[in-house]
């Protein structure tokens, strides 16, 4: 928050400040909210997480007195083949020691980082379209669907559960807001805009990712 008030100190002082301002934001702005579907107008939810990306949204959106656009990303879970959650999971389920996690019943919000690069030069060709829009595919999957079709792309079982309990005693707050919680969050701005997925379907994505065929 600090950091992107100073940056904007430094951008408002120019004789011409930047036409766009695009400043990654997260999902974690709606918090816990179940199975609620989530629009870029649902309302924040509580918690580190949610305040943070309030607060650093609203240091952002100072750039409009100014005559800048301003786009706040919210970016879901960002699946990619080598880092993040992804990452992290295929060692364990390609040995067959992977399954969900928590209550199962999460929604987990995801989005390819083809689709990320995607929407963000979608959102740098659309002059009109500004404030929050969330980066997440349009059909959010819950924990055990996301552990089954990981496990089915790569032919292996998902049988294994970490409960939630584990998590909490191994990473505290942490474990509740970044693993535990729940948002299914709607890409709405980017569907009604002309945003043509490259992998709207997680099947496809971790195929795709992996570089799997499909089989069955």
């Amino acid at each position: 928050i600090d950091a992107t008030r100073a940056l904007l100190a430094s951008l408002t002082s120019l004789p011409r400040p930047p036409v766009s301002l695009l400043c990654a934001s997260a999902i974690g702005y709606y918090g816990h909210r179940g199975a609620e579907p989530l629009t870029e107008a649902s309302a924040p939810g509580t918690g580190f997480l949610a305040e943070v990306c309030r607060d650093w949204e609203q240091a952002a959106a100072t750039a409009a007195d100014f005559g800048t656009r301003v786009v706040h990303l919210r970016i879901g879970v960002v699946l990619a083949r080598d880092g993040g959650l992804l990452g992290r999971l295929l060692t364990p389920f390609r040995f067959g020691l992977g399954g969900p996690v928590g209550h199962e019943r999460q929604y987990l919000s995801w989005i390819t980082i083809d689709d990320v690069v995607g929407a963000v030069r979608h959102i740098l060709g659309s002059a009109t379209l500004r404030g929050p829009v969330n980066l997440v595919a349009p059909e959010p999957a819950t924990n055990a669907e996301f552990a089954r079709t990981l496990a089915d792309v790569l032919q292996r079982p998902a049988l294994l559960r970490t409960p939630a309990f584990v998590l909490r005693l191994a990473l505290g707050q942490m474990a509740a807001e970044l693993i535990l919680a729940s948002a299914r969050v709607v890409p709405t701005m980017l569907l009604q805009t002309g945003y043509a997925f490259r992998h709207p379907r997680l099947a496809e994505a971790l195929r795709h990712l992996l570089r799997t065929p499909a089989h069955g």
